[in-house]
């Protein structure tokens, strides 16, 4: 069965009103203002056989509770996110072997792109309706990583699944295949993500020796700043080992 995609677009029908809104194939979550006081939260089934438990009248009060279970992990999900922190003890273990039953499993590093589009597609399924499957979780890499169907499967998936519950981010959904992120773990992915893209990644483009090492011909005060700020940073990268 072929994964649903997502999309997520941005509307402005009026003046002062932004329609966010967010598509799962004929599924959809859709936030916006009311009366300019009240954030209100939707979730619409344009076809109910997406939840694939019968169209008759009888099953309307499963067809409600889906609904509203979907409403609930989203709400959960963007809380996880927008409160995003990671713990001094998970942040240290993180990278070392943990243990799921009777196995060992490597650590996750997330300098390593493989991981990195692992942590950003659970991000991106945390909303899913009733969890995700390792093939689903292969698909959504994949996209990330502009990869074809060979370069990351279910198989890999599964292991970093697996990496991924040794650490306390993800678990298994009673006894299915299915999988769905633990808050406490989503908030630690979501702030790792965060401070690598939005704060080291900047920061270390800054402290690259880009330009001229003679320096301005002549040099204002704020350039004297900046070429101080590069050094301090500099030594900064070099204790905490992410800068040669």
């Amino acid at each position: 069965m072929r994964a649903a995609e997502w999309e997520v677009a941005v509307e402005r029908p009026v003046y002062d009103l932004t329609v966010f809104k967010l598509h799962c194939g004929k599924l959809a979550l859709k936030i916006y203002s009311k009366g300019e006081r009240v954030l209100r939260i939707e979730a619409v089934a344009h076809n109910i056989r997406e939840f694939r438990c019968g169209r008759s009248l009888d099953n309307f009060p499963e067809i409600v509770r889906r609904l509203k279970g979907m409403l609930e992990r989203f709400m959960e999900a963007l809380s996880c996110i927008d409160q995003c922190f990671i713990g001094d003890e998970m942040l240290e273990r993180l990278p070392l072997p943990s243990r799921v039953g009777k196995s060992v499993v490597g650590g996750i590093d997330l300098n390593k792109p493989r991981l990195r589009h692992v942590a950003q597609a659970v991000i991106a399924l945390a909303a899913s309706t009733d969890g995700f499957t390792a093939s689903t979780l292969a698909d959504q890499v994949r996209a990330f990583g502009n990869q074809g169907p060979s370069a990351y499967g279910p198989r890999q998936a599964a292991y970093d699944l697996k990496k991924l519950r040794g650490k306390q981010i993800v678990q298994r959904i009673g006894a299915t295949r299915r999988y769905e992120p633990i808050s406490s773990g989503l908030r630690a992915i979501t702030a790792l993500l965060v401070l690598r893209e939005k704060a080291i990644k900047p920061l270390l483009a800054a402290a690259q020796d880009i330009s001229p090492t003679r320096g301005a011909q002549n040099p204002r005060v704020i350039d004297r700043h900046y070429h101080d700020l590069r050094l301090a940073m500099k030594g900064v990268f070099h204790q905490l080992g992410i800068a040669a």
